[in-house]
């Protein structure tokens, strides 16, 4: 095959249906775009297709796509287990060969790509010496030159390094070269009354914390792969005891597989898990949660049948805090069977029960639309909706999570003042019965596959945590853990517990050098400043037009019409595009390091924007206000 690709060719994406996994497939397809490529992203039926390419109702399906839309690289995307990647490749360039689709067998695919695990990239190359594989750590510039097309074809202004990210980075490498990190202690939280038990929750571990100075509560996230679920919920209770027993972890998320969030308590013969923990009962909860103490412990939330699922994980789990995604986890990415007006109904109703138990609710929403490539402005403006709704029904302990590198070539510079103007926005709604927490994690998809890399990256953002709010010593509330393996594999209970001495020991050298003065006060530096500045200016200009434009702003109605007007945009959705078109029709682009939307090759202001909307609104009259 011939791996050099044109302008004129036409470029196929495809992941299975049951790979959540989206951001390297939007990621692509936004860079190939702005390069002038015509790029196709492959439907539900191909996805579901593309699992089980031998079937020969799949393989015509497949051929079909291919032929009719006239694709000439062919990009195919898997990111769970390595055998399974490894398989369906093979299943799929066996058939393409069979049915000469490639150039070398009088066909019209000159190209053949794949997204996935370094492990599974490694044995993929091996077997297929033609196809390029990428392993997630590729700059712009790698990306293009190994699809053979010229660098020079990319936007200008695509990354821009500054003084303070070369600061991150060699405050990284040093923390792990020196590797004193290794002695880190765990910390003693046992100091409160209702420690570990049953009467145990966030808020008093982190009010003990404040009280006596102790580091952020930290939270990480853990499941086994086993395609036996029952043989994975096994290992997940041995894991659970490992990281109660070392100490170094407060709060075990549950890294469930899709199923338990699908269909919990259903019959899963011959589904597909998608990787994660197969629970399937309240009593496999009960049993994670006995090993797990004194840890907290949560978990992902259902995609239907939501606030029933949410009771059980408040009987069984006694859960430390419920997250909820409002429009996301539902057909609208592909995570779940709802549309999306009945899942925010849902959610809506999930909330005031969460209300009703006292816990803390955290909105997993901004980064969300940021995967889908929104801009900067409506990430800050999502967060703040989902944190206005959770206040109006009734929730006293709001959870903001801010996930850092998200998409993973924005700046320092912009992630901080994205960060400190969220934060900003959403401690405006703070009163005596609403009160903010702030969580931070690395991006999803931020951590290099090589190890030493990543276990550098994890110091860094670190770092970059702190510098929110650099002179607040109890901020942040909460530190998510991403392990520094997540790149290339799992996370054992062993590379959990290194990933937390890292981040403990990088957070206290850090606030060691600044009160030695040897950092830089960020709080002066004027690039963060403005830009935090500019996106909190923007975002209100957008949520005072929702706000006087959509009729009860602050309902699943509302929710709907908001998405479905375009106030936040979402170029890159991959699912349920034809349904949402004012919401796909944005163009943002990543520029100096941070996200914006253009008009006729311009940064478009909110206002002009807002003003688009309106005149939209006004000549099709429909009922909104």
């Amino acid at each position: 095959m011939c791996s050099n690709i044109t302008s004129g060719d036409t470029i196929g994406l495809v992941k299975t249906y049951f790979d959540a996994h989206t951001l390297g497939v939007s990621a692509i397809k936004e860079l190939l775009d702005e390069c002038g490529f015509t790029v196709i992203v492959a439907d539900d039926d191909v996805s579901k297709a593309i699992t089980d390419p031998q079937n020969i109702d799949n393989s015509s399906l497949i051929e079909s796509w291919i032929h009719e839309n006239n694709i000439h690289a062919l990009g195919f995307s898997y990111r769970l287990n390595v055998d399974d990647a490894v398989l369906i490749f093979q299943k799929l360039m066996y058939q393409l060969e069979s049915k000469k689709t490639l150039v070398k067998n009088g066909g019209q695919l000159k190209s053949i790509w794949f997204a996935g695990l370094p492990e599974a990239c490694n044995k993929i190359k091996y077997l297929y010496k033609d196809v390029i594989v990428f392993c997630g750590d590729e700059s712009f510039t790698d990306t293009l030159t190994m699809l053979g097309i010229d660098a020079s074809k990319a936007p200008k202004g695509f990354k821009e390094d500054s003084i303070y990210k070369n600061t991150l980075d060699s405050f990284g490498q040093e923390i792990i070269d020196k590797r004193y990190y290794i002695s880190t202690l765990p910390v003693d939280r046992s100091g409160y009354k209702n420690f570990g038990t049953a009467n145990d929750g966030l808020i008093a571990r982190i009010r003990d914390g404040r009280k006596h100075n102790l580091p952020p509560v930290i939270r990480a996230h853990a499941g086994p792969y086993i395609e036996n679920r029952h043989e994975s919920v096994k290992q997940f209770i041995k894991w659970s005891r490992l990281l109660a027993h070392s100490g170094y972890l407060d709060v075990l998320s549950i890294g469930t597989s899709q199923l338990t969030q699908s269909k919990f308590g259903e019959d899963w013969d011959n589904l597909p898990n998608g990787g994660g923990v197969g629970i399937n009962s309240p009593v496999e909860y009960e049993s994670i949660n006995k090993a797990a103490k004194p840890m907290l412990v949560r978990t992902y939330c259902g995609t239907k049948n939501i606030r029933n699922q949410a009771e059980i994980h408040e009987k069984s789990l006694n859960i430390a805090w419920h997250a909820l995604s409002l429009w996301w986890f539902s057909k609208l990415d592909g995570r779940g069977e709802l549309n999306l007006l009945e899942n925010l109904t849902e959610h809506f109703e999930t909330i005031k029960y969460i209300a009703k138990t006292g816990k803390p609710y955290e909105a997993n929403v901004a980064h969300h639309f940021a995967f889908r490539s929104a801009d900067d402005v409506s990430y800050v403006t999502s967060a703040f909706l989902a944190a206005k709704v959770a206040k109006k029904l009734g929730i006293k302990h709001f959870v903001l999570q801010i996930m850092l590198n998200d998409p993973k070539h924005t700046s320092a510079i912009n992630d901080l003042a994205k960060a400190r103007a969220t934060l900003n926005i959403v401690k405006s709604l703070e009163d005596s019965n609403f009160k903010v927490f702030l969580q931070t994690r690395v991006g999803l998809s931020y951590l290099s596959h090589d190890i030493d890399k990543a276990k550098k990256q994890l110091a860094s953002i670190t770092a970059l945590m702190d510098d929110i709010e650099p002179f607040n010593c109890q901020s942040p509330d909460i530190i998510h853990v991403v392990s520094y393996s997540e790149g290339n594999d799992l996370a054992t209970p062993a590379i959990i517990d290194e990933s937390i001495k890292i981040t403990l020991h990088s957070l206290n050298k850090y606030r060691a050098y600044r009160d030695k003065g040897w950092i830089d006060n960020i709080n002066e530096n004027d690039d963060v400043n403005n830009r935090m500045d500019h996106l909190l200016s923007e975002a209100k200009i957008v949520i005072d037009a929702i706000e006087s434009l959509i009729k009860n702003t602050y309902s699943p109605q509302g929710f709907f019409d908001i998405f479905e007007l375009g106030f936040l945009p979402v170029p890159q959705l991959m699912y349920c595009r034809a349904d949402f078109p004012q919401a796909v029709n944005w163009e943002t682009r990543l520029r100096n390091g941070g996200v914006d939307i253009y008009l006729d090759d311009k940064i478009i202001s909110a206002q002009d924007r807002m003003n688009l909307i309106l005149r939209k609104l006004n000549k099709n009259e429909h009922n909104y206000f």
